[in-house]
């Protein structure tokens, strides 16, 4: 058994799409984790062992203290009673909700930064604005160490204050399945991930409209319904599933030719730090269409593990769905590309050994 014990905050305990927490810790072999938040949302990965601060609604008023003052006596126990090695929170509102406690308790504090907290949430106006920035100071002083998920990332929570040599790049990985026989393919095109702007579903299904394929949308959100609808009046031949488990997202990945990610950043300054649809895709042996946006070409190389426009340009999104429908060894050369890619780079095992040495530093500097 692991000797040393780490918490795992996420304020949210946990949401369906955020399989990229659970994956990371539970890959972990010389740091046991604990999962803690402050409430529990019922999703597919939620579990009966998380910790919850604040399980019922009688809580309300105790967690709305936490989240004004940074402090609360419920969450002081939680960790008391976990005494863990280090803290390791994900995003960095939520690093900021668990910062006072770890402090308190003199446990070192990791947070990883996914990309809205370093990019919109700290451009927001008025009062809100002010308050997120003051928090994401406070996180830049008192956490040991800030995990960037890309370069892009890391240059942002600098540009917003943190010390540079605080700021660590750590991919964060993904399962690597093993290599399975072909199956029939499905679908021309995939599409996974939540329906906001920042995703690009809407030039996704703009450039498929000059195309004959068959496309598949997984995911929901706020503009679900809205794209949807102009599919429709597109007239393609899309389906839209709404939010899948993740196994049946791999499988239905396994039976699509190309996954395509059209990321943008948003009106409001929303933007990626690396979707983990993109590195799950590769490590299917999918080739990717996508953009130069945040941390993308870090992990899809142009012309070798997939191909990438620029943000929002509907027309090279298009040219580039179309030369990969049309060839089917290119297909094939570029999914072997981008395995080979995920296997060497965004494996889970790997990644999260190399994550297990940064909490080793963190604690012998402790």
């Amino acid at each position: 058994m692991p000797d040393r014990r780490v918490l795992i905050w996420r304020s949210a305990m946990l949401l369906g799409s955020e399989t990229f927490i659970r994956n990371q810790a539970d890959s972990l072999s010389r740091w046991e984790p604990v999962y803690a938040g402050a409430t529990k949302v019922v999703s597919p990965l939620a579990r009966d062992t998380d910790l919850i601060a604040y399980p019922s609604d009688a809580d309300h008023r105790a967690f709305l203290r936490l989240r004004l003052t940074g402090s609360s006596p419920q969450l002081h126990h939680l960790l008391a009673g976990v005494r863990p090695d280090v803290v390791h929170a994900h995003f960095g509102g939520d690093g900021w909700l668990v910062s006072g406690s770890a402090a308190r308790a003199k446990v070192p504090l990791i947070v990883t930064l996914h990309g809205h907290d370093v990019t919109r949430q700290p451009s927001s106006t008025g009062p809100k604005g002010v308050r997120y920035r003051r928090n994401l100071r406070t996180i830049f002083q008192r956490a040991a160490v800030l995990i960037a998920v890309s370069e892009v990332i890391r240059q942002r929570a600098i540009h917003w204050g943190a010390d540079p040599a605080k700021v660590r790049v750590h991919h964060t990985g993904v399962p690597i399945p093993a290599v399975a026989t072909a199956v029939p393919k499905q679908w021309d095109v995939a599409f996974v991930g939540r329906f906001v702007e920042k995703k690009g579903a809407d030039d996704l299904i703009a450039a498929l409209s000059t195309l004959q394929a068959r496309a598949l949308f997984i995911g929901d959100g706020p503009r679900f319904a809205e794209m949807q609808g102009y599919a429709r009046s597109l007239r393609l031949d899309a389906t839209f599933l709404g939010a899948r488990p993740a196994d049946e997202v791999y499988r239905l990945l396994g039976e699509s030719r190309v996954l395509a990610a059209p990321s943008r950043t948003a009106a409001d300054g929303d933007s990626e730090g690396l979707p983990t649809t993109v590195v799950e895709a590769m490590a299917l042996g999918l080739p990717v269409v996508s953009t130069r946006h945040s941390g993308i070409p870090e992990a899809v190389t142009d012309g070798t593990t997939g191909l990438l426009g620029a943000e929002g340009d509907r027309e090279a999104l298009a040219a580039n769905l179309r030369k990969l429908l049309d060839d089917e060894n290119l297909r094939t050369a570029m999914g072997a590309a981008a395995r080979a890619r995920a296997e060497t780079d965004f494996d889970v095992v790997k990644q999260s050994r190399r994550l297990e040495d940064i909490y080793d530093e963190v604690a012998r500097a402790r």
